[in-house]
């Protein structure tokens, strides 16, 4: 699976991310700017030794990094404005699965130009505004590994 994160800015919650691509075999790419570097020690911290383990790549745009994507791969978004929950998607191995900024989500016109079933939405109890980016991440790549069979996955 592919994960992308739109301009994230909390290095702890892209630190968790790494580890969960790491440990799932998911590629993790970054579209600038950022809200942190590289080596910021609070991302370190968080993905502990895992940064070796997972793919990841950056971009400059959205666009950029789309284009980068395997042929035939669908780009889901987790988006608030989505009606689809996570189990009814049908997710391919090389599909990419796209969030927003912690504090702003994704672009509208991003969101508005993805099929309505591409939109997914995490449920949550009326009243709720929205989950941490790692653990909305967390969801939607395991329902997404969870229907491909949990390929590649080893027993330990």
């Amino acid at each position: 699976m592919n994960v992308v994160l739109f301009q994230p800015e909390i290095p702890a919650n892209t630190g968790n991310i790494i580890r969960l691509c790491a440990n799932t075999g998911s590629t993790l790419s970054l579209i600038s700017p950022l809200g942190f570097v590289l080596d910021d020690r609070r991302l370190l911290r968080a993905g502990l030794d895992y940064h070796e383990f997972v793919n990841i790549r950056a971009y400059d745009s959205l666009k950029e990094c789309l284009e980068a994507m395997p042929s035939g791969a669908r780009v889901y978004a987790a988006t608030s404005k989505g009606h689809a929950y996570p189990e009814a998607a049908r997710f391919g191995p090389d599909d990419v699965l796209v969030f927003g900024r912690e504090t702003t989500g994704l672009p509208d016109d991003f969101v508005a130009s993805l099929p309505e079933e591409c939109r997914i939405r995490i449920p949550m109890v009326p009243g709720s505004r929205c989950y941490n980016l790692a653990n909305s991440v967390a969801i939607m790549l395991y329902e997404a590994w969870r229907q491909n069979g949990f390929a590649g996955c080893r027993e330990n």
